[in-house]
């Protein structure tokens, strides 16, 4: 008979390379009716927060209806962050499913965060549908968003192993909102560079190391101290998924300007359209000329860039090489990201360090 950990170390070995089709399939049976469970705790006597909630998760269309495997995976995304919890968990000897619910919590939470960010950002869509405040307004977002963030802190604290006491428990709790408050400060420096040419890249690299690196550190971290790993190992864990956090928002800025339409689902040069203020645009700020500045200045300080503007910055990023600057740093966080892997010992062979080496090279290479 074929066991648990037989099958999911074979869907690893047979799928990740390739595809990861198999192990996406794998992830959702661990981690949904984990998210379930969360959600459930969502009161009855509010049906929309519950709506919103599952809306934004791409479980129901607007009006409630369930939605197709292939539709909701399509909404939901990579999820690269649970991912990494349960590998973690996995290549620390410990059982997949022990890291469920804290992977659950660590997705509901990174949701929580777009539900807020696409009302800052007045973004009316996310993967290819309109946003919920788009849908049910300001006000009510901010309550599904809310939700989804309580929802997180009780899916991690259905955390369950053998190996986590109620002390372990309580550390990772105290990490998870940590972790919550690094991510939103990050947001609130990103925010404030809104409208200034003064931030210098290495500003930008530490505002993204809160925003969008903390909750890959800390799923990586997690995830190995469910499996058991000793504190100096699940830090080598915490290491890894803080240079692959930087390294896959840095791909996201690459992607935002060069990536091809029919894959990133956006317009060409879109983060050029909506004058953000990502890495390849702060390394050509570093390097031009004071003439080049001062139409780079003229451009971004429009309400708009219009295709005109657009071409020109996408001629002065060529000029000055930045495209290959940018993928240069890409490659340089994930050569971190697989050294720190490389420093965690393992006796014989380890499945889940395979798989987290193959994922690291997925989101390396990833061109949506």
């Amino acid at each position: 008979m074929e066991t648990a950990g037989s099958t999911i170390a074979q869907a690893h070995e047979r799928v990740m390379p390739s595809t990861g089709s198999s192990v996406d399939a794998w992830l959702d049976r661990l981690l949904d009716p984990e998210i379930d469970r969360a959600l459930g705790e969502l009161t009855p006597d509010a049906p929309l927060l519950s709506l919103m909630a599952r809306y934004h998760l791409g479980l129901v269309d607007s009006a409630g209806t369930g939605l197709p495997a292939a539709d909701r995976r399509a909404v939901q995304g990579k999820r690269m962050r649970p991912l990494l919890a349960v590998l973690s968990c996995e290549a620390s000897g410990g059982m997949p499913e022990a890291a469920a619910p804290l992977a659950a919590g660590i997705e509901l939470l990174h949701n929580f965060t777009l539900v807020h960010d696409d009302i800052q950002d007045r973004s009316p869509n996310r993967r290819h549908r309109a946003t919920v405040w788009r849908i049910w307004g300001d006000a009510q977002a901010i309550n599904a968003g809310d939700a989804l963030f309580a929802a997180s802190n009780l899916a991690v604290l259905g955390t369950a192993s053998p190996g986590v006491s109620p002390e372990t428990l309580l550390a990772l709790v105290a990490g998870f909102n940590r972790m919550t408050i690094d991510i939103v400060a990050g947001q609130v420096r990103d925010l404030d560079f809104e409208g200034t040419d003064l931030v210098a890249p290495d500003d930008y690299l530490a505002m993204i190391s809160g925003k969008t690196a903390a909750i890959v550190r800390f799923a990586a971290w997690a995830g190995a101290i469910v499996g058991g790993a000793s504190p100096e190992t699940a830090e080598a864990f915490a290491r890894m998924g803080q240079a692959l956090g930087i390294g896959f928002q840095i791909r996201d800025d690459l992607l935002g300007i060069w990536g091809a339409p029919e894959e990133t689902g956006k317009d060409a040069a879109d983060d050029i359209r909506r004058r953000k203020q990502s890495l390849p645009i702060l390394l050509l700020r570093a390097q031009v000329t004071p003439d080049e500045a001062e139409t780079l200045n003229a451009l971004y300080g429009d309400d708009e860039i219009d295709e005109q503007g657009v071409a020109t910055v996408l001629s002065l990023l060529d000029a000055h090489g930045v495209r290959q600057q940018v993928v240069e740093r890409v490659e340089a966080a994930h050569r971190d990201a697989v050294a720190a892997l490389a420093s965690i010992e393992s006796s014989g062979t380890n499945t889940g360090l395979s798989a987290i080496a193959r994922l690291i090279e997925r989101m390396r290479v990833r061109s949506s």
